[in-house]
């Protein structure tokens, strides 16, 4: 048996999201076929995250284990021949049969964009908002996320889940050209928590949530909090999972635009 690790990077767009499903078009699906058609041999794949339907990648990791010796010299490059363009295996290499791109992963961390202007060329990447946005609340906002809370009201069927306790490493905002830009690290993540806590923190900005309604969703798991939480859920196409981090490797970096969104050439000239 050899385990190969795959640093993997796409765009969701045309995507039903990553884990594999019948009668849909998935990333786990397209890096599967591709795999078996380098290797020549049937693959057990795994990832790191499910992302949803529309969610883009930057570092997702999957696990792909497969009989016998596989050739890891060369299959990125054999990858590349065999995936769509939007599916990219930045890194490709063995390592220990037991390693497990879910179960060995520390924390994982999501990237979310949103754009102060309507864009056309990056509208894929971004979740354009009319409304002003006081950056600043929204960073305070972010600050409360941090610690163990009760993500119930941020939650997609929270009766689903073993627990909906979640402990946020790390959450930050910033405001880059005309982007403001979130980032959440956890270890874990619920179904939808982290673009429902975007909506919530486009509300806090916006002033149409004010600081101790935030603060109260986090204490409240009930209907009422979900039904608002729902409400405010932000579009896939902003979200991207940025990177999932293991035993040995640095922290985060400096917080980045995946894509970036500046001011218009004419806006600069005026």
């Amino acid at each position: 048996m050899t385990t190969l690790r795959l640093d993997v990077e796409y765009e969701g767009t045309r995507y039903r999201g990553w884990q594999e499903q019948k009668n849909a078009r998935t990333v786990a699906g397209e890096l599967r076929r591709a795999l078996e058609e380098a290797l020549g041999s049937p693959v057990e794949l795994g990832g790191a995250g499910r992302t949803d339907a529309g969610v883009h990648a930057l570092g997702q990791v999957a696990h792909a284990r497969t009989r016998g010796r596989a050739r890891a010299a060369g299959l990125d490059e054999r990858l590349a021949a065999a995936l769509p363009s939007d599916i990219h295996v930045l890194s490709a290499r063995a390592v220990d049969e037991r390693f497990h791109a879910r179960h060995a992963a520390l924390s994982r961390s999501y990237l979310y964009q949103v754009s102060r202007r309507r864009t056309a060329l990056a509208k894929r990447f971004v979740w354009w908002v009319r409304r002003p946005l006081d950056v600043a609340a929204m960073a305070a906002g972010a600050d409360r996320l941090v610690g163990r809370h009760d993500f119930a009201a941020f939650c997609d069927k929270p009766d689903a889940q073993s627990s909906t306790m979640v402990v946020v490493e790390r959450a930050e905002i910033a405001a880059v050209g005309e982007l403001v830009l979130f980032r959440i690290e956890a270890s874990h993540f619920l179904w939808k928590m982290v673009r429902r806590v975007v909506g919530a923190l486009v509300e806090l900005g916006t002033g149409a949530l004010g600081r101790d309604d935030f603060d109260a969703l986090l204490a409240d798991g009930g209907r009422a909090a979900r039904e608002s939480a729902a409400a405010w859920t932000a579009p896939p196409s902003g979200l991207f999972l940025e990177r999932v981090r293991y035993p040995g490797e640095p922290p985060l970096g400096p917080l980045r635009a995946a894509v970036p969104v500046e001011r218009g050439l004419a806006a600069r000239s005026d």
